[in-house]
C-alpha cells in the first residue's frame, strides 16, 4: 500500500493524508489530537506577520518597557537591562535563562521563520531547510516572550505601592508582539515544510507500508519513513527518527526527580529580596508575593501567579509521576486521560517562568541605591531552573509507549493506516 501518510505524535496511529479545504482540520482517528489543518494563510501572509513580529520585537527589546519615579528620583529599564542588572547582582543563571527564553530563543525563532517562508513564497527551497527546521523545532517550545509580557504586568502591581509607574514604549511593543506570537504558534516546523509543499518548493515522499517494517514519524517535516530498525534517518530533512524514544521511561524519572529536589529550595528560599532606607530589609518567597498582590487588592493577578508559580509546576510533576509511575496497561480510556494529562503538561510548560521575569525586571527598575533596591535570591536560580527541568522531563517521555499496549479495533498489529482522518471546520 503505496500513498502520502502521516502519524499522530501522540498515539502512533497512521493516517493518509487527504486534501482539506481553507479552515478544516484533521484530527487522529484513535486518541484525537489534531493532526493537520488547512489555514487561510499562505507562505506570503504567514511571512507578513513574521517580519512585523520582527519589528515589534526590536522595539520591545530595546526601549524602556517603564520608567518608576519614587523620591523625587527616575529609573527606566528594557528587557535587556534587565537581564544585565541581574548578572551584575550575582545571579547569572538567572540572567541566562531570561535572556536565552525572552531573547535569543524568540530572536531565533523569527529569523528562522522569515528566512524559510521567503524562499517558500516564491516555490523555491530554503537553504539550509533540513537544519534550520530542526532548530525551529527545537528553539520553540523555549521563545517566552508571552510569559515576560505577563511578569511585566505583575511587577507594575507590585511597584504600585512603592513608586508611580509609566508604561514605555517597549511595554505597548511587548503587548503586540504577544498577540503577533500567539498567531505564530501554530507555525511549527511541520507547518512550514506544508507550506513548502503546498508551494511546490518541497515534495511528500509517497510510502509503501510494509507490515515487516516500523513507520518511523519525523517530528520535524511529518514524513514517514519505513524501516526494519527502530531508529533511521528521515528520509526527507534527514533528522534521525526513532520509532519510539530510548529509554524515556528512565530518563524521564531521573529528571523529574531532578525537578523534585529543586522545587522545595524554589519555594522555601525568598525569589527577591527588597530594601529600602527606611523599612530595612524584606525577602519575598513566591507565596509570599502571592500574598502581597492579594493585600494590594490585585486579586486577579494574584489568582494567575498562584496558577502560573505554584500550582503548574506542581501538577506538571504530579503528572509526570502519574504517566511514569501508573501505566495504563493496554486500557484504551486510560490512555486516551493521559493523553490528555500529557498534552496540558505540554500546553502549560513555559508559564511558570512568570515569576523569574517578574523578579529581574524589578532587579532593573527598582534601583535606587540605598535608598530603595531590588535584587534576586537563591530561590529564583532554583525556580527557573524548575521550570527548565520539568519542561526536559516532559520533552523525553513518549507518550505513545502506552498507546503500543492498547488492543483496539483502529491500530493494527502490522501497523496499516487508518482510513482518511475525520475532518472537521
Amino acid at each position: 500500500m503505496t500513498g502520502n501518510y502521516i502519524a499522530c505524535h501522540h498515539c502512533g496511529q497512521l493516517h493518509e493524508r487527504s486534501a482539506l479545504v481553507s479552515g478544516q482540520r484533521a484530527s487522529c482517528v484513535r486518541c484525537g489530537t489534531v493532526l493537520w489543518s488547512q489555514g487561510v494563510l499562505n507562505s506570503s501572509a504567514w511571512l507578513a506577520i513574521v517580519l512585523t513580529s520582527l519589528i515589534a520585537f526590536i522595539i520591545a527589546s530595546f526601549m524602556p518597557v517603564g520608567t518608576i519615579t519614587a523620591v523625587g528620583l527616575k529609573s527606566s529599564s528594557t528587557f535587556l537591562e534587565a537581564v544585565a542588572a541581574t548578572w551584575r547582582a550575582g545571579y547569572p543563571s538567572v540572567a541566562i535563562m531570561c535572556f536565552a527564553t525572552g531573547f535569543l530563543m524568540p530572536l531565533l525563532d523569527a529569523l528562522i521563520l522569515a528566512w524559510l517562508l521567503a524562499f517558500s513564497r516564491k516555490g523555491q527551497r530554503a537553504p539550509g531547510l533540513n537544519q534550520l527546521s530542526r532548530w525551529l523545532h527545537w528553539v520553540r517550545p523555549w521563545a517566552m516572550v508571552p510569559v515576560f509580557m505577563l511578569g511585566a504586568l505583575v511587577a507594575i502591581v507590585k511597584l504600585a505601592d512603592m513608586a508611580s509607574l509609566t508604561p514605555g514604549a517597549g511595554l505597548w511593543a511587548y503587548a503586540a508582539l504577544t498577540f503577533l506570537l500567539t498567531g505564530l504558534s501554530k507555525l511549527n516546523s511541520e507547518r512550514v515544510w506544508l507550506l513548502a509543499e503546498q508551494d511546490g518548493a518541497v515534495k511528500n515522499i509517497p510510502v509503501t507500508i510494509d507490515p515487516q517494517q516500523l513507520p518511523l514519524d519525523c517530528e520535524i517535516c511529518g514524513q514517514i519513513t519505513m524501516s526494519t530498525e527502530p531508529e533511521a534517518q528521515c528520509q526527507r530533512c534527514h533528522n534521525h527518527v526513532h520509532f519510539r524514544k530510548p529509554g524515556h521511561r528512565t530518563r524521564t524519572l531521573a529528571i523529574l526527580l531532578t525537578a523534585i529536589i529543586l522545587y522545595f529550595p524554589a519555594n522555601l528560599y525568598p525569589v527577591m529580596i527588597n530594601t529600602t532606607v527606611l523599612g530595612g530589609t524584606a525577602s519575598h518567597t513566591i507565596l509570599g508575593g502571592i500574598l502581597e498582590l492579594w493585600n494590594l487588592g490585585s486579586w486577579d493577578l494574584a489568582l494567575i501567579v498562584f496558577i502560573a508559580s505554584f500550582v503548574v509546576p506542581l501538577t506538571k510533576i504530579v503528572i509526570l509521576g502519574i504517566l511514569i509511575g501508573r501505566p495504563a496497561q493496554g486500557r484504551r480510556d486510560t490512555m486516551m486521560r493521559y493523553t490528555r494529562m500529557y498534552q496540558t503538561v505540554e500546553l502549560i510548560g513555559q508559564w511558570s517562568m512568570l515569576d523569574v521575569f517578574v523578579v529581574i525586571l524589578l532587579t532593573s527598575l527598582v534601583n535606587f541605591g540605598s535608598l530603595m533596591s531590588v535584587r534576586p535570591d537563591v530561590g529564583a536560580a532554583a525556580f527557573g531552573m524548575v521550570v527548565v527541568v520539568t519542561m526536559l522531563a516532559t520533552m523525553n517521555f513518549d507518550i505513545r509507549k502506552g498507546w503500543d499496549q492498547v488492543d483496539d479495533d483502529i491500530e493494527q498489529p502490522d501497523y496499516q493506516p487508518a482510513a482518511t482522518a475525520p475532518t472537521f471546520s
